[in-house]
């Protein structure tokens, strides 16, 4: 019988560079320690035109429902300035209790954890699960997202296997273990706003058409509240992130200006009504325009029940705090797996996340290997 140790795991999976797509080597270790298991593993590589073939893990241990699935990715951002580091980025050393290394918190500690909470779960059982047990592991979480965990849900969906409750082990707490379980994100709606002009002298401007002036006025009429919120979610919010006319010079009034911009958006909306919204702010500018769109994820919200009942008591019981059920912060794949089924988010502390020394307390990893247990004991015991 195996015996696993989710810090010694996490240590493993951080020396393995995999910095977004990973080429697989991580998903290549974490096959082979769930085949011992007794999971039955497949690799799954996807690829588009004009995109990097990205391998995925799926992993499944029985064959009834319910089937609780744990849902992560091995790639990690960049290092970064790597000098900025006090220690190897991929050396996954650790220090006065804290593991550091890129992915650390976000999010391969997580994902051995859940592996270590596996095994104890199924080692320490008389008789079978009510259920089975899967992971669904991408290598393209942190770029663009195209290859990896909605292809699976697709692969899953062909072959007829389904998903009834799915944990994403995202660092979900702001600063302490047991703040903060997921339970919906705020969609991702993006729009390029391009104005054209005519090029000219900037000495003789009736023979050219400035696009700056109109751009600044379809801008000025995005601004302002889109909603007030509601009791799940923060007010929806669009930034201005780019503006760009390509013009480097001082004395050209320039053919094109464009802009970029984000909204972050709650369950007030639908992506269609949202577009609504900006269109009608945007005409009421009365000036010529074209606007391109990219949703890369919309609002979702799992309703309370099983799942998040029984990772908020298994959190509560461990660490004795209760879990906010949040809906703040960015988007990650639960915006897809929701389509399958009832998905919540609860992880490590990602403070660090994405930073120079990212780094969580070996504590926090051992802590979360007790939740998992008891969340996969509560549910399939």
């Amino acid at each position: 019988m195996l015996t696993l140790d989710p810090v010694s795991l996490s240590q493993h999976l951080i020396r393995r560079e995999s910095v977004t797509p990973d080429n697989g080597d991580s998903l290549d270790f974490l096959a082979g320690v769930l085949t011992t298991l007794g999971f039955k593993c497949h690799k799954l590589v996807f690829e588009e035109e004009g995109t990097d073939p990205v391998p995925n893990l799926y992993a499944r241990f029985g064959k009834k429902g319910p089937n609780v699935c744990f849902a992560g990715h091995t790639d990690v951002v960049p290092v970064g300035a790597a000098d900025q580091w006090t220690v190897a980025p991929f050396a996954a050393e650790v220090r006065d209790g804290q593991l550091y290394g890129r992915g650390a918190a976000d999010m391969k500690s997580a994902i051995a954890a859940f592996v270590a909470a596996a095994e104890r779960f199924l080692s320490g059982r008389t008789k079978k699960p009510k259920g089975s047990i899967s992971f669904l592991i991408t290598g393209d979480e942190e770029g663009m997202a195209i290859n990896g965990t909605r292809k699976v849900l697709d692969w899953l969906t062909e072959r007829g296997e389904k998903i009834h409750m799915c944990i994403v082990g995202e660092p979900t707490n702001p600063t302490e273990m047991g703040q903060m379980i997921k339970i919906g994100r705020r969609g991702s709606l993006h729009g390029v706003i391009k104005v054209k002009g005519a090029q000219g002298h900037v000495a003789y401007p009736h023979l050219a058409r400035n696009p700056i002036p109109d751009l600044v006025k379809l801008l000025a009429s995005l601004d302002g509240p889109l909603d007030a919120g509601n009791a799940q979610f923060q007010p929806s919010n669009l930034e201005i992130i780019n503006v760009d006319v390509g013009n480097e010079s001082h004395n050209v009034i320039p053919a094109e200006a464009k802009a970029r911009f984000n909204v972050r958006f709650n369950n007030e909306f639908t992506p269609e009504s949202l577009k609504a919204e900006l269109g009608r702010r945007m005409d009421s500018a009365g000036v010529a325009y074209e606007v391109d769109w990219w949703l890369s994820g919309d609002s979702f919200l799992t309703p309370e029940g099983d799942l998040s009942d029984a990772l908020g008591a298994a959190v509560e019981k461990r660490l004795g705090v209760k879990p906010e059920l949040s809906t703040t912060g960015g988007t990650s794949d639960a915006r897809f797996i929701k389509n399958m089924c009832p998905v919540v988010e609860f992880g490590l502390v990602g403070a660090t996340m994405h930073k120079v020394d990212e780094h969580v307390a070996v504590a926090d990893i051992q802590a979360l290997t007790d939740i998992y247990t008891d969340v996969l004991d509560r549910l399939l015991g």
